[in-house]
Formats: C-alpha cells, structure tokens, sequence
C-alpha cells in the first residue's frame, strides 16, 4: 500500500486504500457494509456560514443507493436569503470524496458534504460552494494555474479559570503546558479533523489570554497546509463543525469571534495562497519572489477593500482592524511584516542545509524548499464565509493577471517598515484604508463588482444579497461612536460572539 495511504488519518482512506478523490458511490456503501454504518449525514454550509446537518437512518441497501444517487429535497428559504418560499426547493447531493465517519454520533455515522442544486437539476449559481468552483475554474482559464489556499484557523477557548500557573497576559504564544490550559483540547480537535480529512500543518497556543470574571480565555490557533481551494474551504469548514463540538463535550465555550474584548486581540482567519502549475509552486522565481506572485498580489491590492465584503462580515470585524492589534488597516504588502494586508512569510529561501547544520549526522537533504512559499492575506476573520471569501481571493489573484499595470501596481504598494511607527508616517498617508464599517465594505464591494461577476463567477443576486446584509447593520459610524466606552464594546461583541 502507498505510504500516504497507510499512514492517512482519515479511516475512511485507509480502509479503502485509495486517495479521497477517487472515491465512487460502491466505495461508500462498501464501507458502510463492512463497518456496520447506521447512519449516513448530509451536511452542508448555508448563509450564516455553519454547516447544517440532514440525518438518514440506512433502511436498506435500496434506500442507501437512492439517497447517494438522487440525494435529498431542502428548504432553500431556510438556508438563504435570496430564495423565495414561493420557489424554494433546492436538492442537496452528496460528494464522496468528503466522507469521514462523525467522531461525536453514538451509532456509527458516516457523513459528506454536500452540493445544492437547482429545480433543473443545475448547481445552485448562488450557492458559496459553487461560486468557490467558478472561481477556480476562472483562475485556471484565465492563468492556466491552480489557486491554491490554506487557513489559519484562530478561536478563543473559554472555561472556568483554575488559578493555578497563571499565563502572562496577551503572551500567550506557543505557550506549554501548564500555563497553556487547552493543548490537550487542541491536539485532540487536530485529530478528529485530521480523520475527517484535513490536511493540518500544525496547531499551538496564540497571543491573546486573559481572565476576567473568574473565566479564562485562551487562543489558540489550527493551521492547515496548502490544497486546492475548494478542498481548503471544506476543511475549514468541518474544522469549524468539529471544534464546537468537542468544546461543548468538554464543556467549554467557542468563539472565532474577530474581537474578543477591548485591548486584547481579536481572532483573525489568515488565509496563505500559491499558485501551481504542473504541480510545482510557481510562487518563487530564483528564490525570490515571482512575477507570477507579484501580479496575484496586485490583484488583492486593487480589490482589498471589496475582499472585506466576504471576510469581515459584522460590526465586531472593524474593531479588530484598527491600529497596534497585529491586523492590518492600510492597503500594502510586504515581506515578513505583519503590519501590512498582504505579508510574504519566510519562505525557506535561504541556501544553507539547516537540517545539516543542526544534525550533523545527516547527509545533505537536497529537499525543494520552493514548495513552502505563499503569500498571506491577513485581513478576514472569523466572520467570513468561508466559500465566498476563498472565491474572492480568487478572483482577485486572477484580476492581477488581467491587470495591464500589475508589476507596477506591486511596486507601488510594497513596504518594507512598520507602517504604524511614527517615523513611517508620511508612507502611510499614501496608502489606501481598509474600511471601517460594514456599510463602508459594501460600498467597496458594489463599486468593484463587475469584477466578481466576471466570468459568472459571482452571480449578482450573490452579490446583492451580501450588499444588502452589509448594509443592514447601519454601522457607518458605530466605531467612532463607541470609542472607548467599554460597556458598550461587550454589548457588541457579546451580539456576534457565535458568528461564522
């Protein structure tokens, strides 16, 4: 058996001995036969950006092939706003190359995610899975590369605080036991979504800890490797499912909430990309940055302010993105600065064998490093939808290959300081602000949508809606006006602490 297979987390990979993608419909009802599966779950994202489950009791073996051929009727209403009750059915289809067995269901449980699809039997043009797949597809046409993405998954874990080996305040930074109190609760979420088929680069605790009222908070943070996009937005999705899950067993609380509390910081959902082709990592041209990287991240330059539409999606969002909070304000990007938008992190550029030097015993590695590199958008949080914001940062790399002036708009928006020191000053004045408000995101976005529509990849009823909703909270002002009135700022937070 392939390596890769025998050492795969996911018990629905290894028991078949093939790769997800390659899973049929007899690969799935032999898995349920031989490992005595009661229950088949479809399960799906809707537009507040959480996945909605559909339980199936396996009656028998017709039944099981009607439900994985044909799929099921749903409420679209229920699930989105731009569908009328009037016409809501939608038909929702599973994919197989998702399945996982439910780590938290008492009778054995197989669940996949699932595709909406039309009255006619078309892929839903509205729904956030889809519009992923557009973009995509659009990427490819237009670059004849893939787009590539990774998340990095940061929430709060709260519980009753013990008092005993107390964390510094907001040092929380790959913290150890015991001063870190939820590694244990980490490691084993990282588990249950590595067998539900994330491809998880590592976990560990983050900067923000406090206590107040006799509760810890503490961040911690998941971070997955780079995959196809569409991959990349399901297992965020799952990951999102499974954390709350094992929290509520362990009788803790969640929150990807993209501010916590006034002076401590948020949440973010940073999202790294590269762009393959023919499997090489087309990120890195002599070991430095690539033409190919430089006009994807114009793309994000010219489009950043719409991308807030997608990724910061309520009031609490644009309070983390403010000033000395390690999120960015200003349209600008750089290398390894996490004061800007768009950072490149340390790309394993270097030419020495590190391996060697620290092992000495080791023979020269000769591993390609040029693999690693990606380019990090640091602004959503995690508020977004995790399909749409994906799409959009799709779209955007794309747009940079459509842009005639791209190099150039790299070069104009590069930094290579901290932007918010004093010193640097009159360099911010000449850069673009992210904006302040949702009403402000949707202006940006209705300014720039020809753009997403492009390609059909957004359809205009999407993007309407989300205008709509951005628009609904009326909070052109709200952060002037709340200012440093603390009470006020919970009242917030305590409002959207369950979004996403």
């Amino acid at each position: 058996m392939d390596a890769n297979i025998k050492m795969n987390p996911n018990t629905v990979v290894a028991y078949l001995g093939k790769p997800c993608k390659e899973f049929t419909k007899a690969d799935i009802v032999r898995f349920i036969e031989e490992n005595g599966i009661r229950m088949v779950n479809f399960m799906y994202p809707a537009a507040d950006g959480r996945l909605k489950t559909l339980n199936f009791v396996i009656n028998n073996a017709e039944y099981l092939d009607a439900i994985l051929t044909c799929g099921e009727r749903v409420d679209g209403s229920s699930l989105f706003p731009f569908i009328e009750a009037g016409s809501s059915d939608l038909y929702v289809l599973p994919r197989f190359c998702t399945a996982f067995v439910d780590p938290f269901a008492e009778l054995p449980t197989l669940a996949m995610l699932c595709s909406f699809f039309n009255k006619d039997g078309e892929p839903l043009e509205s729904s956030p899975e889809h519009t992923l797949r557009k973009a995509c597809k659009a990427f490819n046409d237009v670059t004849g590369m893939e787009f590539q993405a990774m998340g990095e998954l940061e929430y709060y874990v709260i519980a009753p605080d013990d008092e005993m080996f107390p964390a510094t305040d907001q040092k929380g930074y790959h913290e150890s036991a015991p001063y870190a109190k939820f590694n244990e609760f980490r490691t084993q979420c990282m588990a249950y979504i590595a067998q539900a088929g994330g491809q998880i680069k590592y976990g560990h605790s983050e900067v923000g800890n406090f206590t107040i009222d006799g509760m810890i908070y503490e961040q911690n943070e998941i971070e997955f490797l780079p995959v196809n996009a569409n991959d990349a937005a399901d297992q965020l999705m799952i990951a999102k499912w499974i954390i709350r899950n094992l929290a509520y067993k362990y009788g803790y609380d969640i929150t990807f909430a993209p501010k916590i509390t006034a002076g401590k910081a948020g949440s973010g959902l940073h999202v790294h990309m590269r762009i393959v082709k023919d499997g090489q990592n087309q990120m890195l041209d002599g070991g430095v940055l690539s033409a190919t990287a430089r006009k994807a991240i114009a793309g994000m330059m010219e489009l950043a302010a719409a991308i807030t539409a997608f990724g910061n999606t309520n009031p609490t969002s644009y309070f983390r993105l403010v000033p000395h909070q390690e999120a960015p304000t200003n349209v600008c990007w750089g290398d390894r600065n996490r004061s800007v938008l768009v950072r490149v992190p340390l790309g394993w550029a270097a030419k020495s064998d590190m391996c060697r030097i620290a092992n000495p015993l080791e023979p020269v590695s000769n591993y390609d490093t040029t693999q690693k590199q990606t380019v990090e958008m640091r602004s959503p949080d995690g508020s977004a939808d995790i399909y749409q914001l994906i799409a959009g940062l799709a779209v955007a790399c794309r747009h940079g290959f459509e842009l005639d002036n791209a190099l150039e708009v790299a070069e104009r928006t590069y930094v290579n300081v901290n932007i918010h020191r004093k010193e640097n000053e009159d360099k911010l004045k000449n850069l673009a602000q992210l904006p302040d408000s949702c009403e402000a995101s949707a202006d940006c976005l209705e300014a720039a949508r020809v753009v997403f529509e492009k390609h059909n990849v957004f359809s205009p009823a999407m993007i309407d809606g989300i205008i709509s909703r951005l628009r609904s909270y009326a909070d052109r002002t709200l952060r002037a006006d709340i200012g440093d009135n603390q009470e006020e700022m919970l009242k917030l937070v305590h409002k959207y602490f369950h979004c996403g």
